[in-house]
């Protein structure tokens, strides 16, 4: 695999990355998102119905459509960061990162010694990125990045300590629960004009910070939007909204008969 194919390496040189979000933990959908022609695709281990099991093979399947492979992680779970990292997974998205010290350790489970403090045994993601151990080694903490999600009040006030963990790759935004942090929980509003605001703010720190910035997007409207505001990282286009959508109509097409 020639190096510019790695997902680190299109975000530092300023490409923007739209990624297919997955939540149904049939790694086929995963597959089909690739093949499709999207860029990266993401597995929603949090609000989604994958497990490692299912992730662990939805990984494959991404790595031989020729994508770049994301997992969103459950809130809090150091250890299946880890996991899924050994498993090929090229970027970790970790929920619910509130403060400096949840920033620390999410990325110490996501990097090596000297720059973190995850374990060896990375067979499965030296063989998807076709390197070998020791290749894998030499690049995995520059090749597989760790990003932390900001979608809460206290996430906001801490963001500058946040970012300033040296070993974290960038951030991701949720502008779903930060709408309702903004609200305090009146209104769920991720289009809004304070949410709008707010997100613009983030990914001006995170580009002052040297971080990359990604951001969870509902339209074409927000994407655009959000490369405009320094957003490189995507997110267009959810499973089980395509089946919603393309049900209802594929029905209304034979409606009458």
């Amino acid at each position: 695999m020639a190096k510019a194919t790695f997902l680190a390496d299109k975000l530092r040189a300023g490409k923007t990355v739209i990624t297919g979000w997955s939540l149904l933990p049939a790694p086929m959908i995963a597959e089909l998102f690739a093949r499709s022609g999207y860029e990266a695709v993401t597995l929603d281990l949090q609000h989604g119905m994958y497990d490692f099991n299912s992730a662990c093979e939805a990984l494959a399947l991404i790595a031989l459509a020729g994508s770049n492979r994301i997992v969103r992680l459950p809130v809090g779970d150091l250890a299946l960061t880890g996991r899924l990292a050994d498993m090929g997974a090229e970027c970790l998205i970790a929920p619910m990162v509130n403060s400096k010290e949840e920033a620390q350790a999410f990325a110490d489970a996501v990097k090596y010694p000297p720059r973190g403090q995850r374990s060896w045994s990375p067979f499965r993601a030296a063989m998807l990125s076709r390197q070998t151990s020791d290749q894998y080694l030499q690049n995995a903490n520059d090749q597989t990045l760790a990003f932390a999600m900001i979608e809460t009040q206290e996430a906001i006030d801490a963001l500058d300590d946040i970012l300033a963990v040296e070993s974290l790759d960038g951030v991701f935004v949720g502008p779903s629960d930060l709408s309702l942090a903004l609200t305090h929980g009146r209104r769920l509003d991720p289009n809004g004009e304070k949410t709008a605001k707010a997100c613009a703010d983030i990914a001006a720190k995170a580009t002052e910070a040297g971080k990359i910035a990604g951001i969870f997007c509902l339209n074409e409207a927000k994407v655009r939007e959000a490369v405009g505001q320094g957003y490189r990282l995507i997110s267009h286009g959810i499973d089980t909204i395509f089946l919603d959508h393309s049900a209802r109509a594929a029905l209304r097409e034979v409606e009458g008969l």
